[in-house]
């Protein structure tokens, strides 16, 4: 029998986790307290065959003092994971699950879904692994035992039964094996006491490494990785979380009396095996400890109650995995084995299925060699619950708030490296193998976009990252090396103005924020149940869309008082709107509120693009044949013009537009010097362009002739003095009368195109 895993696999009775479809409810009378429903399964788990059966050989090999030393790191890790457990499962109300149940309510549904899979498989396996344990037992036990695959399926049948009547007959079987292994660790320490000699154990001291078969010599790193499987019983407690009567006390507690319990007793064993058996002995006898026994039969019973135990906590454990798991829909496939059976809900359909797979594996013989990848799966699983407490430490979320005091960011960290590090010892093959398993189930379920009903680590990991960043953003972003557009498009969610919100986006994409902003007429008071309507039709038009942005909506006396209170009010620190896109107004009498606002927003230190649009494609997603012009009349909003057109220039609906940087000169002796001026600035910027200079005393009818094909125009402007506003709004339009598209930009100087 290969004994590379521990079964940490007694079961949690489900609670209820939103079913869907024909999840039968879930009675809340929970039924066992911390002795039964914890240190019992943690310690029948942990003082397992390993005990009887690989024990010796550590210590004959390592010596008593390294054995000793194997003892305490493999503790010290399990204490370590203990506390973490123990944190997360006193921070929330424990259901069904184990620990599929605490690492995707902490880590998310990505985590706990590739958890709650390979735990459900690896607990499924275990069952045919400790059942044919048994077998080899009752074999050399029984001479009339000789077809030995019958034996084991008979045997897995017998578990099947046990498990599918239900957890509260099989919890009472417990009793009967815990007395059955202290009967059997009594007639060992009666056996060897009177064997013990201090010669003995001064010879056993040391270490003296028997060869292996093939060729090499064993090593303390691979007696390590023997012994270590031994202790990792820890989870048995936690998967009985649906079935206890005060989880967040019971886990805790159980679990680490369990822990202490069992180190008492291994330490004893080490000291006891050393002092009575020859280095020869320990080394060549498997079975040292029934030969050192006082009743021999005492400890063959022992055998089999350790086998026999980790096989029904694994059919016990595995189903209510896999029931939880169905529950929470990740896997739509597996909505079958959501429904439960009975008044506490007994996973009957999922019991079936885990003794049909553990059958398989029975027939299939050879467990060897899947062994490794079982052990890594309890690696895996222990060690993302110290990550999950460790990050949910570091978060400061404020929904953490574990009643266990004694877990700390440090001693999780160490839990999970701890993992690690043994996971990479006992074997690096299967460590590796087994993560990128792990990964692959990740990933798929990344990429489904399984939506949680469930809060999770990651929002908290995000919301303290996202703090952190803004308090550094604070202190750099304002200067002109890291200016982004961080834009305000004034579109709202009306189709007829759908073009501004897509050209914000097209600015924005990658590089910078989008705000949509609207604004409701009127006092906030009569408005409140309409700003709510309207942020959700805003919101619905940003998915519809698919847009990177963010809604903004309000409520003012008037328009222009509207964008005010949004240029203002947008945004968090350094991430404000520092830029206003706006639609130009239709009318003549519209020009003087626009530029008062206009001159509020430069006075507030904001950009302002004014987009007028003759020509508005149905589908405003195409972009329009033609070039990118932008005319240059000098750095005041000609560096903001330029960046602007490189930004939509990067959008693959655009890359495929030149871009022509453009100018006007009144003296044809000036051609040659502008013309090389453009040029240099291109090279500054590092933005490829084609530099165009053209000579003429009538700038408009330059730019309506050059850019008439265009798909877009960049033109700067300056505000127009008080008094002048009609003067601007006709100067404009006679501009771009012929021009499709233009993008008339005021600027307050803060881009600098050389940083």
């Amino acid at each position: 029998m290969n004994a590379n895993a521990s079964g940490d696999n007694f079961p949690s009775s489900p609670a209820l986790l939103k079913p869907s479809g024909k999840a039968a409810r879930v009675t809340e009378g929970a039924k066992f307290g911390m002795f039964g429903g914890v240190f019992t399964p943690c310690t029948l788990t942990i003082l397992g065959v390993i005990m009887f059966l690989r024990y010796g050989q550590v210590v004959g090999n390592a010596g008593l003092i390294w054995a000793l030393v194997i003892l305490a790191v493999s503790k010290v890790i399990t204490i370590l994971t203990t506390l973490s457990l123990s944190a997360a499962a006193t921070n929330t109300k424990v259901q069904g699950g184990g620990a599929y149940f605490l690492i995707s309510r902490s880590l998310g549904v990505e985590f706990g879904g590739a958890i709650g899979v390979v735990f459900f498989l690896a607990q499924a396996i275990s069952v045919a692994m400790y059942v044919i344990g048994f077998t080899e037992a009752f074999v050399q036990t029984v001479p009339f035992a000789v077809n030995f695959k019958l034996v084991a399926i008979i045997c897995n049948t017998v578990v099947f039964a046990c498990v599918y009547i239900g957890a509260g007959w099989t919890i009472k079987l417990q009793y009967f094996i815990l007395l059955t292994l202290v009967a059997s660790l009594v007639s060992f320490f009666m056996g060897a006491q009177p064997l013990f000699s201090m010669e003995m154990l001064q010879t056993n001291l040391g270490s003296a490494y028997a060869v292996t078969e093939g060729g090499g010599r064993e090593n303390l790193f691979t007696m390590f990785a023997l012994f270590f499987p031994a202790v990792t019983g820890i989870m048995a407690g936690a998967n009985m979380s649906g079935d206890l009567k005060n989880p967040s006390k019971a886990i805790p507690t159980g679990t680490l009396w369990s822990i202490l319990a069992t180190a008492i007793v291994y330490a004893a064993m080490a000291v006891m095996l050393a002092g009575s058996a020859t280095n020869a002995a320990l080394h060549e006898d498997r079975l040292i400890v029934r030969s050192v026994a006082l009743w021999p039969w005492l400890i063959t019973a022992g055998v089999f109650a350790a086998t026999l135990s980790s096989a029904l906590g694994s059919m016990m454990g595995a189903p209510r995995i896999l029931q939880a798991l169905a529950r929470d829909t990740i896997f739509p496939k597996l909505q079958m084995f959501a429904a439960g059976s009975g008044p506490n809900a007994e996973p009957r359909r999922a019991i079936i299925l885990t003794f049909v797979l553990s059958t398989i594996c029975i027939i299939a013989g050879d467990l060897n060699s899947i062994a490794p990848l079982i052990t890594m799966a309890f690696m895996i699983t222990y060690g993302t619950i110290n990550l999950a407490t460790f990050y949910e430490t570091i978060t400061k979320n404020p929904s953490y708030r574990p009643t266990f005091r004694y877990s700390h960011w440090g001693t999780a960290l160490a839990g999970a490296i701890g993992c690690a590090s043994v996971m990479l010892l006992i074997d690096w093959q299967w460590a590796l193998g087994s993560t990128a398993i792990m990964a692959g189930i990740y990933y798929f379920i990344y990429r489904k976009q399984v939506v949680s009903r469930w809060g999770d680590l990651s929002n908290g990991l995000m919301f303290e990252r996202t703090r952190k960043n803004l308090l550094k953003l604070e202190q750099t972003l304002y200067h002109p090396k890291n200016w982004r557009p961080i834009i305000l498009a004034m579109s709202g969610g009306s189709t007829n103005r759908r073009y501004l919100a897509i050209f914000g986006h097209w600015l924005t994409s990658g590089h910078g924020i989008l705000n949509i902003g609207q604004v409701i007429q009127g006092n906030v008071e009569d408005k409140i149940d309409r700003i709510e309507s309207q942020e959700e039709v805003l919101s619905n038009f940003i998915r519809k869309e698919d847009l990177e942005a963010f809604p903004n909506v309000v409520a003012a006396p008037s328009l222009s008082e509207g964008i005010e209170y949004l240029i203002q009010c947008s945004g968090l620190g350094a991430l404000r709107p520092n830029t206003l896109l706006l639609g130009w107004p239709g009318a003549e009498s519209k020009a003087e509120p626009l530029v008062a606002s206009m001159r509020v927003i430069e006075a507030l230190g904001r950009n302002l693009i004014i987009a007028k649009f003759n020509e508005v494609d149905d589908n405003p997603w195409l972009a329009p044949p033609g070039t990118i012009d932008v005319w240059w009349r000098g750095r005041q909003n000609g560096e903001l013009m330029l960046l602007l057109a490189h930004l939509l220039k990067q959008n693959r609906e655009w890359q495929n537009r030149k871009i022509r940087l453009m100018r006007i000169v009144s003296d044809e002796a000036a051609l040659d010097e502008v013309d090389r001026h453009l040029k240099e600035l291109a090279i500054q910027s590092r933005i490829e362009v084609k530099t165009e200079v053209f000579v003429s005393s009538d700038p408009t009818s330059v730019i309506q002739r050059e850019s008439r094909n265009s798909a877009i125009a960049f033109l700067g402007f300056a505000l127009p003095a008080e008094g002048t506003e009609a003067h601007f709004f006709h100067s404009m339009e006679q501009m771009s009368m012929e021009i499709p598209r233009t993008l008339l930009i005021r600027s307050i100087g803060n881009v600098k195109l050389e940083s």
